[in-house]
């Protein structure tokens, strides 16, 4: 009887894999030729050109100072090291020889032409999304504009069997849900056009949604805020932590000057997404992408200069007398005050700290990496700098400015362990963005 319940047993395992593996067999398609790629419309390569700006192609696939789409650049995982791919239209080793329908699956499936699955830090989750003349009109951008580069592409580090491709076939079962994106009839067109940009191409939720376990996104938390890269990415939703709501206005500003007058700046991850990115998009798709956020983080279509916090911030910001008698105080009226100082009215390109989103948040990290490491030319306001004060401050000096930050000027509670993060944060090093 023990024989035959075991064998039984086995039987199905058999079965269940040999089912397991017509799932996750791919066939590999045809390579095309250099002479093959077609003469595409003007219009269409642009467009192509815009919508990889918005997916932020160049940002993971050019490794740091490499050439552009070559790959090779380096993201962590909390499973190990993935190395981006050549995206470039090189033969041999780029994707010169995908066809378009090659091309389309990648996007759709996450298969590469060879049949292999693709890893999920390539976010085909979101890609699926697209529609196949967006992605062909990618395809045309690449194969026409980007220059070939040969490269050597190095290995990943992913430890036994992570690094198995064919699990990969697995992750989508459990995880991803195929196809292209479907209208909700009970909004806008304008709501869905920015929800079918924010969910595809731009695939906001890869950073801004938390993930399990085995490195999907949850869906039943999306856009709740999530670790990326050393700093946090923001919740997209009503637990949003800014002293002065979102709303369309406000998301559009950012989204095309990097940075919002009521809310900060575009550092960090988020400085590409931005300038190198999303901006590219015509206005009428940041509009539809600003009313689509708007709609998910709770926000309303009031001024924000007529808000009572906003009115608070500014009357704490005025010169004080006691500035000097705290360490915290003194040293943001001696390094940050000349620059961060508001009168009557927040002006673009001078953030009133007290209701900075940074200041605002749970967690300090995004606050410490703008104190140590200053925000370049690429990042934030264009054509504002910040200076790094990692040289100039100690730890406990960079929280005593952070703490009352927090304290004085947003008014919460301090954050716990706030000097251990700043040595942890300055020991990591200012991530690769």
């Amino acid at each position: 009887m023990i024989k035959k319940i075991c064998l039984g047993i086995l039987a199905i395992a058999a079965i269940g894999a040999v089912g397991f593996g017509v799932y996750a067999y791919k066939p590999a398609m045809q390579p095309v030729t250099a002479a093959d790629h077609a003469n595409f419309p003007p219009e269409q390569v642009e467009k192509g050109r815009v919508l990889a700006g918005a997916g932020y192609c160049a940002t993971c696939h050019t490794a740091k100072g490499g050439e552009p789409y070559a790959g090779n650049y380096a993201m962590e995982t909390g499973f190990g090291t993935i190395y981006a791919t050549n995206l470039t239209p090189d033969m041999e080793t780029g994707i010169g020889s995908y066809s378009q329908a090659a091309f389309r699956r990648a996007m759709h499936e996450g298969v590469g032409r060879d049949g292999r699955h693709l890893f999920p830090a390539f976010p085909y989750d979101h890609f699926t999304k697209m529609s196949d003349e967006d992605i062909d009109a990618i395809y045309a951008y690449i194969m026409t504009e980007v220059e070939p580069v040969r490269t050597v592409q190095k290995e990943n580090e992913l430890p036994f069997p992570l690094n198995l491709r064919i699990l990969q076939a697995g992750w989508k079962m459990l995880f991803v849900d195929f196809g292209e994106y479907e209208a909700d009839p009970e909004k806008s067109d304008e709501w869905n056009r920015g929800a079918y940009l924010a969910e595809g191409i731009t695939h906001c939720g890869a950073c801004h949604t938390p993930r399990n376990i085995l490195g999907a996104e949850k869906s039943s938390e999306e856009y709740a805020g999530a670790e990326i890269d050393r700093w946090q990415a923001p919740a997209l939703t009503a637990a949003n932590a800014s002293a002065v709501p979102w709303n369309a206005a406000e998301f559009r500003e950012y989204l095309v000057k990097g940075s919002s007058t009521y809310h900060g700046i575009a550092a960090g991850p988020m400085g590409p997404v931005v300038h190198a990115g999303v901006r590219e998009l015509p206005d009428s798709d940041l509009t539809a992408i600003s009313v689509y956020l708007a709609d998910k983080v709770g926000g309303d279509d009031l001024d924000p200069a007529d808000s009572d916090v906003v009115r608070a911030s500014l009357e704490r910001n005025a010169p004080d007398r006691r500035y000097r008698q705290v360490e915290g105080e003194r040293l943001y009226t001696t390094a940050c005050a000349a620059c961060h100082y508001n009168a009557k009215q927040i002006l673009e390109g001078r953030p009133d700290l007290g209701i900075n989103s940074s200041v605002n948040q749970d967690d300090p990290s995004n606050l410490i990496q703008v104190i140590l490491y200053g925000v370049n030319s690429h990042q934030g306001t264009e054509g504002v700098v910040m200076p790094g004060f990692a040289q100039a401050l100690t730890d406990d000096q960079i929280a005593s400015v952070a703490a009352y930050l927090r304290a004085d000027r947003a008014e919460k509670a301090p954050w716990e362990n706030l000097r251990e993060d700043v040595t942890q944060l300055r020991a990591r090093g200012p991530g690769s963005h």
